[in-house]
């Protein structure tokens, strides 16, 4: 069973952003039982919004990392954990982590901070795989899940794909695949249509409400797959005059 199994939605501050985002504020209730969900939208949707106050509903650092980070660059974090229930089951999870692209920076800063005196004797942060401002972006996010990401855990991505190649998105689908398969729980905001195709997973759209839907129904896999098979077309009816 998985650690949080459905939310529930009570009393939306009415005076707050999100209340004026129609997936938000239409929700009543999700079915998280899966052992891996997707949320899917347009840029201000509402996906990464509900995401974060799962976060931090959770017991997550608004601005990401693990349980036991404890950092604040800025707090812009929303109000709305304040109106999420979580239904949770009796299984504790053994680890977890809250990764948010946008502010995988000062993550990467927090633990070299946290490190630094294991650093400057030469420790190489393995359990992270490697140090993370000697990395790529991506790098140090693949190096992220395959050393530090364990089983009979839980994780809550943001646009994982924003760091990744295609190459490595696959890489990912595996990785999550494996941890799922042990007993770990992963819900992904994401605009990859790569990754949605993962099987035994769920996928939510958001839009002018939250619906089920399959990965060949969403517009991320539609446009994608239009540009692949007739670029030309796609292409002439962008740019003509």
């Amino acid at each position: 069973m998985n650690f949080i199994t459905k939310l529930e939605v009570k009393d939306l501050a009415e005076e707050e952003y999100y209340f004026h985002i129609p997936a938000i504020r239409e929700l009543r209730t999700l079915d998280l039982s899966l052992p891996i969900t997707f949320f899917t939208g347009e840029n201000g949707s509402g996906k990464s919004t509900l995401l974060e106050a799962i976060a931090v509903s959770w017991g997550f650092n608004p601005e990401g990392g693990s349980l036991q980070a404890y950092f604040a660059t800025k707090d812009t974090h929303s109000s709305l954990c304040d109106s999420l229930i979580l239904s949770k089951s009796a299984r504790r999870p053994k680890s977890g982590f809250f990764l948010r692209a946008e502010s995988f920076y000062n993550v990467a800063s927090y633990l070299e901070e946290v490190w630094e005196g294991e650093i400057q004797a030469g420790y190489q942060l393995d359990h992270y795989g490697g140090i993370p401002h000697q990395k790529s972006h991506g790098q140090a996010f693949m190096g992220l899940l395959l050393h530090h990401f364990k089983p009979n855990s839980l994780y809550l991505l943001d646009e994982p794909e924003a760091a990744l190649s295609p190459q490595n998105q696959l890489a990912m689908i595996r990785r999550i695949y494996e941890l799922a398969q042990q007993g770990s729980q992963f819900i992904i905001a994401t605009h990859s249509s790569i990754l949605t195709t993962l099987p035994h997973s769920r996928l939510y759209h958001f839009d002018k409400e939250i619906k089920e839907i399959d990965y060949r129904e969403s517009e991320n896999y539609r446009l994608t797959k239009m540009m692949l098979e007739d670029p030309d077309h796609v292409l002439h009816y962008l740019l003509k005059e």
